[in-house]
């Protein structure tokens, strides 16, 4: 395609790792072993820019460039260069060595005065190639050539130089035509001397004062004017400087005191933190802790006191009916013997035996009712107490027939009373 080339070949047959590098020709390649790349050897056009760039002087001026690289052939290099950039565009190989100008171009314009750029761009711009040319190299690429191609500024300051040079040869030129001036008239008053010797001796004299009269107040507005001009640009000058240190000061000032704040909102926070533990945290700890112990002690007491009542009945209730046993077991014996007597007595040995029995029995129903202080009975009929007693009376025997098994109304003494209810 009308371009140079340089073969990169890796063959991978059996592990091997051998590297060989082609400028140009031809050279052998196995078909799915080997690694074939290519990298161009062509001459690359770069054309470096830095806008607003900061001089020594504090200017910002916009420099542009053209350089002119390429990747060395010699086999160190050439290896280097291909560890670098195989595999990559002539677009990406160009980008990275323009950023590298570009860094050292900025690096350099922060050294010089504008006038030092400006002036002498053959030396400026020799000075940025002795700079970049090592850390190219080492990438293997080559500067063939760098030339400054435009400077320019956006304050006028370059203009300002312009217009003051341009203000010196004016100056220089009025001069010379003043003079110039001056010997014509000479040589017309030298020709007219015989003439008008004496008078025109004093249009000559009238004539020099004036002159330089003249050239006196132009030499003066012109220095005026220049340093009116250089004044105006080095006042403007340093007030965008002291502007802007006066801005990072304002920012360096805001960050302070936004810290200060921002140390006294965190110590206002522990301070209420503390407060709030201390007047409230604390102390409604402590009353629910001395709840909580109320509690648990009232708890304790209640349970060792249901404890001592649950044991207190468990032993009286155990010796009750140990008590209840045993006269159930020697009154079982008693009826046991007295029933053995019983089928010798015969009906009227029962029933004496049930009579005896019958006060005992009506004790104990009655037990209970002798712990009572006083039994009032509510009743709107004056005959009623009697009325249930008659009835309890009469409904005596039936209870102990369905106790015993034998009928108290055959005897002849209830039968009496019975009727006499009746």
């Amino acid at each position: 395609h009308g371009k140079v080339y340089t073969c990169f070949i890796q063959s991978a047959c059996c592990g091997s790792d051998e590297k060989t590098y082609m400028v140009g020709g031809w050279a052998w390649a196995w078909w799915l072993i080997t690694d074939i790349q290519r990298i161009t050897l062509e001459i690359m056009t770069l054309q470096p820019k830095c806008e607003d760039v900061e001089t020594a002087e504090g200017v910002a001026i916009t420099v542009t460039g053209v350089a002119q690289i390429k990747v060395m052939t010699d086999h160190d290099l050439l290896a280097i260069a291909c560890e670098q950039f195989l595999g990559k565009s002539v677009p990406e190989i160009k980008g990275v060595v323009l950023q590298t100008l570009e860094g050292h171009l900025r690096s350099i314009l922060g050294t010089l005065t504008v006038e030092q750029i400006y002036q002498d761009r053959d030396k400026f711009a020799q000075l940025v190639r002795e700079v970049a040319a090592p850390d190219v190299g080492r990438m293997g690429i080559e500067i063939l050539s760098f030339t400054i191609k435009d400077v320019y500024d956006k304050v006028d300051y370059l203009s300002s130089l312009g217009k003051t040079q341009t203000a010196a040869v004016q100056r220089d030129a009025d001069i010379g035509v003043a003079e110039a001036e001056r010997d014509a008239g000479i040589r017309e008053a030298e020709c007219k001397k015989e003439m008008m010797d004496v008078k025109f001796l004093a249009d000559t004299k009238m004539a020099d004062s004036k002159r330089e009269l003249e050239l006196q107040k132009a030499a003066f507005n012109q220095e005026v004017n220049t340093k009116k001009a250089e004044a105006q640009l080095a006042y403007e000058l340093q007030a965008a400087k002291e502007q802007q240190k006066i801005r990072l000061e304002e920012m360096e000032i805001e960050v302070v005191q936004r810290k200060k704040q921002i140390t006294i909102e965190e110590k206002e926070i522990f301070r209420t933190e503390k407060e709030l533990i201390a007047m409230v945290k604390r102390p409604a700890e402590a009353e629910a802790y001395k709840m909580q112990q109320l509690a648990e002690g009232q708890k304790m007491k209640k349970v060792l006191t249901a404890q001592a009542e649950a044991e207190k009945i468990r032993r009286i209730g155990e010796a009750e009916a140990g008590s209840i046993e045993a006269i159930g077991k020697a009154e079982a014996e008693k009826m046991r013997l007295k029933a053995e007597a019983y089928q010798q007595y015969g009906e009227a040995a029962k029933t004496a035996l049930v009579l005896e029995a019958l006060p005992k029995i009506a004790a104990k129903v009655a037990a209970p009712l002798a712990r009572t202080n006083e039994i009032v009975i509510l009743s709107g009929e004056g005959n009623h107490v009697t009325g249930e007693v008659n009835r309890l009376l009469a409904e005596l025997p039936v209870s102990v027939n369905a106790l015993t098994g034998i009928d108290l109304s055959k005897i002849p003494l209830l039968q009496r009373m019975t009727d006499a209810q009746a």
